[in-house]
Formats: C-alpha cells, structure tokens, sequence
C-alpha cells in the first residue's frame, strides 16, 4: 500500500501569498490545504494532524502565537512560522512556543521551501511511529470550548483547573512554583494567595484519577512548587 502523500496545511490569509505558497508546495510534489482563520485551523488540526504547518502570526480568529500553543498542548507537527514583525522578541517568542523554524516577510518561496524539505527530511526516521501515536491522542484541549478530554472522556474541569492544565500539558518536564501558576491562572479570576494553586492541583488530579486511576502526571516538587510529566499511554 503506497504512502499517503505528505500534506503541508498552509495558515495564512493573504489570499496572494497563500496561493503562491500552495503553488510552489503542489510543484514540490505534496499536497496542501490553505486555511485563512487560526480558529478554523485549530479545529482542522484537532480533527486531522498534518505532515507540517506554514503559519502567519497575525491571522483572524486565533493569532498565530496562540494557536501554535494550543496545537503544542496535543501534537509536535513541524510548525514554520511567517510573519512580517521583525522585531527580535517576537522572533524568540515565537520559538519559545514551540515553532521549528521562523521567517519573516518578505520572503522568497524558495527558501521557505527549502527549509521545508530540511524539516520533513529531518522527521522523516521518526514518521512512522509518530504517526499512529499522534492520530492515537491521549490528550483533547477545546480552547473554544474550555474543555479537556482525557482518553475521550471529559474531564470535569472549572475555568480555573482548565487554565491551570492546559498551562501544565505545554510545558511538560518544566517546574513552575506557586506564585508562577498564580500569576498565570489569577488572569481570568479572583484567587489571590498561591495556596489557592494546591487545591486546584489536587482537584486536577482527583479528576484525572476518576478517568485513570494509576495516572498521577503532577508532580510537587518539594520547595519548588509542580512539574507535569506527561499522561500514560
């Protein structure tokens, strides 16, 4: 049985820029689909992981910085950003959150195809047993819906625990203290010592154990504060 030709999923909504993309991706032998709002390709993506990722920061719906952490939450797909700020912070930014690569406008197509191949050159030992795995999700996050599912079960979640969660699952293997995940969960309510945090990890885990009894992916760190090593298999 013959592969399924690789599929480059292009966000971007400069129609122009787009279809010159998508031109030069069909002459490279591969297949493309153009998507013109981060919200809707969020949703694609949740619904079927491409080969690779061309993403415009500034986009409709969802920016790119955001959708690249949303997609991070749930899947590594090769991500390029294009973007046509230039200044050196959103550069690392962009890295930061999880891009493989980064090029600003203007560019040549040329190039961007050339970096394209680089990358699916590099994955391409891994491509086989990455593949199942990824369509096998563990982990479901609805950013729109503020939902997670955790082996397609719901998990329960307040709008508190579902911050704090989605922040946990992009930074897997990382320590963040209290005060961090205060500061990052207080954006949206009223909580205001860090102790508040305990209990919104042990809520966490109360309902991840109702789904997966032996599933303990939060750890404390004594001292330091939480690190989250990932959901079982």
């Amino acid at each position: 049985m013959p592969n399924s030709p690789t599929e480059i999923l292009i966000i971007e909504d400069e129609p122009d820029l787009a279809s010159l993309i998508a031109d030069y991706v069909h002459a490279s032998g591969y297949q493309s689909l153009v998507i013109a709002n981060g919200q809707s390709a969020l949703e694609q993506i949740q619904l079927r992981v491409p080969d690779l990722i061309v993403l415009d920061l500034m986009l409709p719906g969802l920016d790119g910085i955001s959708l690249c952490e949303a997609v991070r939450t749930f899947s590594q797909v090769p991500i390029i950003m294009v973007t046509a700020k230039v200044e050196e912070i959103d550069r690392l930014l962009g890295l930061e959150i999880g891009a493989d690569d980064y090029l600003c406008k203007p560019f040549s197509p040329r190039e961007l195809m050339a970096r394209i191949k680089v990358i699916l050159r590099r994955v391409s030992t891994t491509a086989a047993t990455a593949m199942p795995s990824e369509k096998q999700t563990v982990v479901h996050i609805d950013t729109a819906a503020f939902q997670v599912y955790l082996h397609q079960q719901l998990l329960e979640l307040t709008r508190s625990e579902f911050l704090l969660l989605q922040h946990f699952i992009a930074h897997p293997g990382q320590v963040f203290s209290r005060s961090q995940l205060l500061d990052f969960v207080t954006q949206d309510n009223l909580d205001v010592t860090d102790r508040a945090i305990d209990s919104h990890v042990k809520n966490i885990r109360k309902k991840i154990a109702q789904i997966r009894p032996d599933d303990n992916p939060i750890h404390a760190i004594y001292g330091l504060g939480y690190r989250f090593d990932g959901f079982s298999t």
